[in-house]
């Protein structure tokens, strides 16, 4: 199955039930197979005018009750950021899949990239939190996007599935479940307002249509939803919540693969150069190699790196100038070295064994 096709049917099998989206390399096969299978299962797929309407779009399904996604790539991206900051502020559901190109601007189509890490995490104004997962595999294409529902639901925010034009188009093998697990969003227990914290910071979820009163909007708003703008105190409270209400959880969250944690030159990852590591470890199977593998970046897991207490190197190929490399600096004292690769091509296990110090 191509990588675009899983995170489409991984969508499916988590019950996504509304699609917006506008056809962008090298993207445009989910939001096609969408079109194609939603409708016969009762969703809904629509294609928008662009971009700007797809989020729109999908925030809106949210809200009326549906488990909704968009997918896309980097200028589509950048111009759903403003809707992105607008969803984290109503605390609203929603999958954005972000399959990555080179950039800036139109850059690359159809090349696949890592240079969107960053955007993702800070890319709309102001101060937040988001939650990303990254697949290196065909099958984490349908693993990962299932379990993005469950994360958007039940942390009432924001997830995205960054992949890249390698992972999605790449065609390998992959195990389709009988079902996944589902974690619905909680709904607005008897006596709440629309946006009152329960004890782990998540309000329930007052959805339109089912009899409650809720007013929804991006200025900073009070427990009923009603703006507070000017409120200095509250918006303090507000944006403090919307942020620890993820970054509490930053450890509960973390998905990561550990290899030979005893080892003293290790290479961590996500998405494409992960491959790469397994191929190095593969052909050079007498050397002791260690390899964290993350599956999803953000909230960064900074904990994990402790569980390798020999390491003397902390070695991070991406597929962008460095993105990830600096975010892991500032978590250890262990020096770390960035192998950033841009242009459209993997690393191959060569790059990888000379930037160990071998000779090939």
């Amino acid at each position: 199955m191509q990588g675009n096709i899983a995170c489409a049917e991984g969508a499916l099998a988590a019950g996504c039930s509304f699609f917006g989206g506008y056809p962008i390399t090298p993207s445009t096969e989910v939001a096609e197979h969408m079109a194609r299978i939603l409708p016969k299962k009762g969703g809904t797929f629509i294609q928008m005018e662009d971009e700007l309407a797809s989020i729109s779009s999908i925030i809106g399904a949210s809200w009326a009750g549906a488990r909704s996604m968009t997918a896309t790539s980097g200028p589509g991206f950048s111009l759903m950021m403003e809707n992105i900051g607008y969803a984290v502020m109503t605390e609203t559901p929603i999958v954005i899949v972000n399959i990555q190109r080179g950039g800036p601007s139109t850059g690359q189509p159809t090349m696949g990239a890592q240079g969107d890490m960053m955007q993702c995490r800070f890319g709309s104004h102001g101060d937040y939190s988001t939650i990303a997962l990254v697949p290196s595999t065909v099958q984490e294409m349908f693993d990962l996007t299932a379990k993005a529902f469950n994360l958007a639901d039940r942390f009432r925010c924001p997830v995205f599935l960054m992949s890249d034009e390698i992972i999605g188009h790449m065609r390998e093998k992959v195990t389709i479940p009988e079902e996944v697990d589902i974690i619905r969003r909680r709904p607005l227990k008897e006596g709440k307002l629309p946006f009152e914290p329960e004890d782990d910071m998540i309000p329930g979820f007052p959805e339109f249509g089912k009899g409650y009163r809720v007013h929804v909007t991006g200025l900073t708003h009070d427990e009923r939803g009603y703006p507070e703008a000017t409120n200095c105190e509250l918006h303090s409270e507000l944006v403090t919540r919307l942020v620890n209400k993820i970054e509490s959880k930053r450890h509960e969250i973390a998905d990561y693969d550990i290899i030979n944690p005893q080892a003293e030159i290790v290479f961590i990852t996500y998405g494409p150069p992960g491959r790469a590591v397994r191929q190095l470890m593969h052909d050079y199977s007498d050397l002791e190699i260690g390899h964290l593998n993350l599956r999803i970046v953000w909230p960064f897991p900074e904990k994990v790196l402790k569980e390798f207490p020999n390491a003397s190197k902390f070695i991070v190929p991406e597929l962008n100038m460095g993105q990830m490399a600096r975010e892991i600096q500032r978590h250890t004292s262990i020096e770390v070295e960035s192998l950033p690769k841009i242009g459209g091509e993997m690393h191959t296990p060569d790059e990888l064994f000379r930037a160990m110090g071998g000779d090939s």
